[in-house]
């Protein structure tokens, strides 16, 4: 457990003894507890774990007009055992803060971010569902605080954990349009940064997509709208003739996802080529209509491995047969079976408590 001891101020009113955990939904539920700590004239202070309440934020505060603001997401599992694990929140940690570099926001300490979550998860697990396909999601995040109304980095920032008892985020397999008009990302861009302000952008296009009776838009890329990225909140996985082909993110226009560089690692052991290359929507389509486009799959902390039934092209639609899908379930038999202790981690990836 943790070196630092951070200070503990108990909520007198807790939720969780009259909790249903069969309510369980995404992003709906928030547990007792929560970690905050303030940055002021260069150095972080004040960090403590409170009740979960409100904040204040002065009017003209930064974040609400510039959108300085980075987040995470993150997961713990309880086993069969009772055990609490939280899956690889060193890489998490790591992302965070080069999304506040590129943000020109103050790097978190590594005791705050990972000691005080491990803290606040250990206070929290009670609120842990047990059910497949759920968990504690985990929500670090930073805004700017500085009351000033001018376009330059604030100079005082808020940063907070708060967690949540989380189900599936998505409940059926997806259909997702591919958009060539509207754009997520581009080179020397913050694509690469976990931003609100990517993802404040993508609503109105996803709304369209919506409109047309899809879920999600497959982001391509902003130049040519020629090769496709990712689709609005998770990485995407294409098998094309037995080999999965997943974009590159060496443009800085693709997350770099925790769960989409477990998930090579894993199908690479589990004996599958796996390509990390530009991939042309073009290709996805001519494979397709030679009855080589297998399957295709998103992978996200929040989406885990999420099954995708229908690509959409303009009036081009490829429909896919989940029932004979093999790739994408037995990645996510085994992303599950690492989580929840049922084989070994030998890459370490699991976080105890």
């Amino acid at each position: 457990m943790s070196s630092h001891s951070i200070p503990v101020i108990k909520n007198e009113h807790p939720k969780l003894p009259t909790f249903n955990m069969d309510e369980v939904a995404f992003g709906k539920h928030f547990t007792d507890h929560m970690l905050t700590a303030d940055y002021e004239n260069g150095e972080w202070n004040n960090v403590v774990i409170k009740p979960y309440s409100p904040i204040e934020l002065d009017p003209s505060s930064a974040v609400l007009h510039y959108g300085q603001t980075i987040f995470e997401g993150i997961k713990a599992f309880k086993n069969e055992k009772g055990e609490v694990a939280i899956f690889r929140p060193d890489q998490n940690f790591i992302r965070f803060n080069t999304s506040a570099e590129r943000m020109q926001m103050p790097a978190i300490p590594e005791w705050i971010f990972m000691e005080g979550m491990q803290q606040l998860v250990q206070l929290e697990k009670g609120w842990i569902p047990s059910k497949p396909d759920c968990s504690l999601y985990i929500r670090p995040f930073m805004i700017a605080t500085d009351p000033f109304l001018g376009v330059r980095p604030s100079q005082t920032y808020k940063f907070m954990i708060i967690l949540g008892p989380s189900g599936a985020y998505f409940s059926a397999p997806m259909k997702i349009y591919i958009e060539q008009h509207y754009t997520r990302a581009t080179p020397g861009g913050v694509g690469f940064a976990k931003n609100g302000g990517n993802y404040g952008a993508s609503l109105y296009p996803v709304t369209l997509a919506q409109q047309k009776g899809y879920d999600q838009v497959l982001w391509t890329d902003a130049i040519e709208h020629k090769y496709v990225e990712e689709v609005g909140m998770m990485n995407v996985m294409f098998v094309i003739d037995g080999k999965v082909i997943t974009p590159s993110t060496e443009r800085g226009t693709v997350l770099k996802g925790v769960t989409r560089a477990s998930s090579i690692i894993l199908l690479r052991e589990m004996g599958y080529e796996v390509e990390e290359r530009n991939l042309a929507v073009s290709e996805i389509v001519d494979a397709h209509k030679k009855g080589l486009l297998q399957e295709v799959f998103g992978v996200g902390t929040a989406a885990v491995v999420s099954y995708i039934s229908k690509l959409a092209h303009g009036e081009y639609e490829m429909n896919f047969d989940l029932d004979v899908q093999k790739v994408g379930p037995a990645l996510k038999k085994h992303l599950n079976d690492i989580r929840m202790g049922n084989i070994a981690d030998k890459h370490g990836w699991l976080l105890y408590i």
